[in-house]
């Protein structure tokens, strides 16, 4: 294999290994959606238990807005992770000729 397609597949699979997400980005999206479970839960019962008064709904409106926020953050991460995959993918498809899509210098 010449060192210009060593090269080549170097940096397909070092572009690859930029698009994917990082440890600590799986971690804080699994936090999110720990956090917004709990949100769910909290606003569930301050509706049940809760008195209606004033605060009280304020109470549930941040609530609200907080687990809003993370929905948005969350789903801004599956369509970027989504997107990643699915052009990290794309340009890993060999080609339709049946070859690998290397050539060797001999």
């Amino acid at each position: 294999m010449s060192s210009e397609a060593m090269r080549e597949v170097l940096q397909i699979i070092d572009d690859k290994v930029r698009l994917r997400p990082t440890p600590m980005e799986f971690e804080l999206a699994y936090q999110a959606r720990v956090a917004m479970d709990r949100i769910r839960f909290a606003i569930k019962h301050t509706e049940q238990f809760a008195p209606h008064t004033d605060p009280m709904q304020e109470i549930g409106l941040q609530l609200l807005d907080a687990l809003e926020r993370l929905e948005s953050a969350e789903r801004n991460f599956q369509r970027g992770f989504r997107e990643e995959h699915r052009s990290s993918s794309a340009s890993l498809e060999s080609p339709r000729n049946g070859s690998c899509g290397i050539t060797r210098n001999q």
